[in-house]
């Protein structure tokens, strides 16, 4: 373990004061002057770190390491019991690119239960997937079509459309799906891997509602 010295001290300080502005700075020269020595507070204050610009510092301070040494101890990250250690372990390691981490991005991360850590996921799948793994990773991605909110769908309809045209096979699956959420979602998600500039159509919105109420109350209530 590398020692810290009386700079480390003042700099781990300030990475955990009640400031975020303090924080920030503290996450800005870590990053400017980086050092191997500072490797785990800048993971442990990701996983708990409550502001989103500070988190974001941390990620970039993260990048400017030797990949040989963060890369692992993000790994290690993943199998924490803190969806934002997850998460941010996740962030980072899609933010460096280092394909030697794909086999650890899971089917269990992939589906985690918290939305944010699930949604990293995708973004770092996509980002360290092997060619020949690209169409097993759009059926898998696919087959979450219709969850959560308009948030979580765009991320996963982005997912998907960084994948390209691997992607169709697993949409014409959710096309077919007797859930009309997941119908929805899939079109929006095809209408998008075609024409990137489209924009996320809104009706998956509609699908819930007429899952909802029915298809003759609904329509009854659009007139």
């Amino acid at each position: 373990m590398v020692p810290i010295n009386p700079t480390h001290r003042d700099l781990l300080g300030a990475l955990n004061a009640g400031n975020p502005s303090t924080r920030l700075k503290a996450a800005l020269a870590a990053g400017t002057h980086p050092d191997p020595g500072l490797l785990g507070e800048l993971v442990a204050r990701s996983a708990v770190e409550p502001d989103f610009f500070v988190r974001d510092m941390l990620t970039w301070a993260l990048t400017r390491l030797p990949a040989e040494i963060t890369v692992p101890r993000l790994l290690d990250e993943l199998a924490s019991g803190r969806a934002q250690a997850r998460s941010q372990a996740l962030h980072t390691l899609s933010k460096i690119g280092d394909r030697r981490a794909w086999p650890a991005i899971t089917r269990a991360l992939l589906h985690d239960a918290d939305d944010e850590v699930a949604r990293s996921a995708w973004r770092a799948a996509v980002v360290l997937v092997p060619d020949e793994g690209r169409a097993a990773l759009a059926e898998d991605l696919a087959a979450q079509l219709g969850r959560g909110d308009r948030a979580v769908q765009l991320s996963l309809s982005r997912a998907l459309v960084a994948l390209g045209d691997v992607a169709e096979p697993a949409l014409r699956t959710g096309l077919a799906s007797g859930d009309p959420v997941v119908r929805a979602h899939a079109r929006a998600t095809q209408r998008l891997l075609r024409d990137p500039d489209a924009g996320f159509a809104p009706d998956v919105e509609e699908a819930k509602r007429v899952a909802a109420l029915g298809p003759e109350r609904a329509a009854g209530t659009s007139c």
